[in-house]
Parts: C-alpha cells; structure tokens; sequence
C-alpha cells in the first residue's frame, strides 16, 4: 500500500519541478565547486602575471581580458591578503559604507570575490545587496510581448505598464521582421502612459543597434557575454567585439547593459567543470572591463539550470550582488519562469524584491505569460494585485503601483488610438477602430483580432528601408492631435544629444529628470539611511482600491 500523504505530496505543484543532484565534473554545481580555482594574483610592472592559479603565458582570452581591463590592479595584492569571512563580514557589515568597500571589491579576482560569497547566507547577502546597489532609489523593469507580435496591443499594454509604474519597458518578436513595429508600438505606449519610460526590442545585435541608432529604441541589454572561451568565441562573441559594441552605443547617446547569468555555460555544455557562480563572476568581471554601465543577470533564461540543484537560488543572489560589488548597475532577473510552485516563484523573487535592485524584475511580463516571447516570467500581469499587496504587507517598495480600472481603460485607449494615428500619418497598414478597441479592453493577444501579417511584415520592411527615424514618429504624432505623446518621444530623442543617462543605473521620470548613482547614491549606512519611502508613497502603495475605508462603513 502507498502512503496517502506521499500521494498527496507527489501532485504537489513542486513536484512537477526538476532537480539534479550535484554533478561537479559537467558543471551542475551551484557554488564553492571542487574544480573551481584558488584565489590569487601576481603582479609585475603593472601587469598581471598569474591569475588565480594560472600562469600569464596559459590564460584564456577571459583570462587576458580580465587582467588587462576588469581590475582594479592599485588594492589588488592587499586585498588578495585579506580574509575572506572578514571581507564577507564587511559587505554585510551596515557601518561599513558602500563607499568604503567598492575600492575593495573591485580589485578582487573573480575566484576571490566568489569566495567571499561562500561564506555568506541569503540574510547575509539580502543585507549586502541593500547596501551594494548603485543608484538608492529602487525600480522595475517589465515585458511588453505577443504571440501575434500585435504591435497595438503591444501600445495598449506598454501604456498600462507605465501607468502601473515600471521605468523600463523590453519587447522582442516571434518573426523577427516585424520588430519595427514591436519596437514603434512599445515606444509610443510607454510615452503614452508616463513620459520618460526606458523601451527597448531585444533582436540579434546588428538590427538592435540599428533601431537605437533610428530612434525607435532608447537602450539595449540584450548584449550577451559567457565565462568560458568555448562558448565565448563563435562570431563575434568575444569581450573584445562586446566592448566595441558597448562603445558603438555609448557614441551613439544610448544606453546598453550586458546580459549574463548562472548555468548558461553548463546549460551549452563548456562549463570546464567549474561552478555556475565562478562562470558568472568571469562574466561580471568583463562586463566591468568592457566598461559598460551594468548587467542583467540573475541566471535569466538558464533559470531552470540552477534552480535544479542545491543552493541554486542562493547562487542567483550572489551573482546579483557580485555585480554591485563591481560597481554596476545590476537588472536583477527574475523574468523567466522556473518553477510550477508559487511557493516557490515568491520565494525566489523575494530574494530582490526585499532589499531592492536597480531593477528588481529584467522582465516582469505585463502580459499574461501565454503572450510572453521571452518564455514566460516568473511573475505576470495576473499577479499585480499579489504584487502590490506584497508591497503593502511587507511595506517593501517593489516599484509598482494600484491602478484603478477606469485609469487603465482610458490610457490604453489613448496609446492604441496614437499608434493607429501614427500609422496612418507614416502611410503603414490600417489599424481599424476594432482593433483600438479590442486592444482597450483586452486581456491578452486571445482577445485581439489577426492581422494582415504579410502586409505588416512588407511594411515594417519597408519602413526601415525607406530611412524613418525617431523624428518622423515625432511628426506624425504631432500630425495626429497627440502633441503630448509627440513631446515626450521627443525628448527621449533629446536624451542621447545629452547623454545623461548613461551614468550607471540612470531612469528618467516624467520631466524628463535623469536619477542615477551619481545624483542618487545609494548611503544606506543601518536603519533610518539609505533608501526611505516617503510619505507620499507609501500612501500609493498602502490604499489598493479593494480595501475597506473607514468613511465606507
């Protein structure tokens, strides 16, 4: 006979999940692996000679690049020499500013910084991370996505995500020829619902770059580099290729963040049987070297790899706080599903959420996750309501806040009919007044009608070959009676002459102001410092439009 407990437990959402036990030699280990090397540097004239364990003459081109670029060689020897618990104990240590330790962290090796996570708990590193990240002020970033890459829904749904409070917003396509329209869609929604939101279409690079350069983007992270050679050098992935992309951005007025994360080297079968968090260090250290200004990382679209081995999450947070560590703005994960427990889900993202990120979510999917392209996330648009009372239980700020429905309602209106007016004025495909309507309303791409993809995709094409820019989406919308939108697409334009946001960890808000580590530098020093809700938002957050009030009685 079977324990009806047991029977009970089998159909368990968590059982559904997948887990592997440690298996060191391909790489399935979380952290503080066997393989992993012992921390060390040398240092001769200036230059590296040995890097932890590794002669200069048997480097990997990680190896040189790290060396060369990714540290900061004037502490390194003393840091090497210092104590790992007592560098642990320092991250976490309150009284110990985050101005004090940066000088530290940035010349460890990535063997050495990896160590030092090892000897700290989730608390532990929940304690650092609050205090390591750049900028003091805490934000959100969201998926915007359709099955039917429906670019009016994807306005509707950027303008709702804006209103909702998200201060970047991500699209990307299922066919990649209607990304024009993905990324012109985005854009004008999310300046629909709040001027000044962050969009971006993640692509192949060249045409992300491309549309960047057009204006129907306003940043890029999709710009991926890997912690072993073998994975690291097909094409042009090299951290050499990457700086240089990094640069092209950079001259061009945009913003650009690297993407990394723990178990895609193990997941591509080059882990060199070493630990995902080693790998992931490497990766933060070049991201450091090529001089970009931050890192979307948290494991990412390899989530399932080390949520399936003991200590896996815990390593997710350590590669979130190895990126603060070196100074750079870190968008924190959290966006791909990875478990069929909502115990669990919760958990993993509490690990952020608590002690806030840059970006807590690099892809909180604002569609429900049937429409999400980026393979679902680990919270979706039929969580907001358990998002913001989350934030009210815990009096936590997530980034979010309560909508009312006839808010919602009215600027997903007014995003569908701004894009149907920019259609019309660009002379692209009619967007009928059903569709404005079904996109007001609507759920998902479920509640959508189709489309003349064919027509779209000729268009979209076309579009692109015929020179439009970010200045003629400004045109036609001023065309159409939305001077408002017009405006603030506008000024978005205006931000890459200024560059401002490019410092670490920049958003922009509604006036068009630039917040970043250097205007908002996180001073957590212990309770009463650092990042403090002010009155006037915690009243946004606690007064969720289904609570009883007192004068309702």
């Amino acid at each position: 006979m079977r324990s009806k407990r047991f029977e009970v437990l089998k159909n368990r959402p968590v059982n559904q999940d997948g887990f592997v036990q440690e298996w060191a030699e391909v790489g399935l280990i979380a952290m503080n692996g066997p393989n992993d090397p012992v921390p060390s540097i040398k240092i001769s004239n200036g230059e590296v000679i040995e890097l932890d364990g590794k002669r200069k003459e048997n480097f990997d081109s990680i190896d040189t690049f790290i060396a060369r670029y990714g540290i900061n060689l004037k502490n390194a020897e003393r840091v090497m020499g210092m104590s790992s618990q007592e560098l642990a104990k320092m991250l976490c240590d309150p009284n110990v500013s985050r101005s004090d330790i940066i000088p530290l962290t940035t010349a460890m090796t990535p063997a050495k910084i990896v160590e030092v996570m090892g000897h700290m708990n989730v608390v532990e590193m929940m304690m650092s991370l609050q205090k390591m990240r750049a900028r003091k002020t805490p934000s959100n970033q969201c998926h915007v996505t359709n099955v039917k890459d429906n670019p009016v829904q994807i306005a509707a749904d950027a303008a709702e995500a804006a209103l909702r409070g998200f201060d970047e917003q991500e699209t990307t396509v299922g066919v990649v020829r209607y990304a024009p329209f993905n990324a012109l869609g985005l854009l004008v929604g999310a300046q629909t619902g709040r001027p000044g939101i962050l969009t971006q279409c993640a692509l192949e690079e060249a045409t992300e770059l491309l549309l960047g350069m057009r204006g129907f983007t306003c940043y890029a992270e999709t710009i991926s580099v890997y912690g072993t050679e073998d994975v690291f050098t097909d094409g042009d992935d090299t951290p050499w290729s990457k700086a240089f992309l990094a640069s092209a951005y950079a001259s061009r007025g945009l913003k650009m963040r690297f993407t990394s994360g723990t178990g895609s080297e193990v997941q591509m079968g080059y882990a060199e049987g070493k630990s995902m968090l080693y790998l992931e260090a490497r990766c933060v250290f070049i991201t450091k070297g090529a001089g970009s200004q931050g890192l979307q990382n948290g494991s990412i679209s390899c989530i399932g790899v080390p949520g399936g081995v003991p200590s896996g999450i815990r390593a997710v947070l350590a590669e979130n706080l190895i990126t603060t560590c070196l100074d750079l703005e870190v968008a924190s994960g959290n966006d791909q599903t990875f478990s069929h427990s909502d115990i669990r889900r919760t958990a993993r993202t509490l690990m952020q959420m608590l002690p806030g990120t840059d970006f807590i979510f690099s892809g909180y999917s604002a569609t429900p996750n049937y429409d999400n392209m980026f393979a679902g996330s680990n919270f979706d648009a039929e969580d907001f309501d358990d998002y913001n009372v989350l934030q009210r239980d815990l009096r936590v700020d997530g980034g979010l806040r309560p909508v009312l429905e006839e808010e919602v309602v009215a600027i997903r209106n007014k995003a569908a009919r701004a894009l149907q007016s920019v259609f019309k004025n660009l002379g692209l495909p009619e967007i009928k007044d059903e569709e404005v309507t079904a996109a007001t309303y609507a759920h998902g791409s479920k509640d959508m009608p189709d489309r003349n993809v064919v027509e779209d995709l000729k268009a979209a094409q076309d579009m692109i070959a015929n020179g439009t820019t970010g200045v003629d989406i400004v045109k036609a919308l001023h065309q159409g009676g939305f001077e408002d939108v017009a405006d603030a697409v506008f000024n978005m334009l205006k931000q890459r002459v200024s560059g401002d946001y490019l410092h670490t960890s920049a958003i922009i808000d509604r006036n068009f102001h630039v917040t970043s580590a250097v205007n908002d530098v996180n001073d957590y020093r212990g309770p009463g410092t650092g990042y403090q809700m002010s009155a006037e938002r915690w009243e946004e957050i606690k007064n969720i439009p289904n609570a009883v009030r007192p004068d309702s009685i």
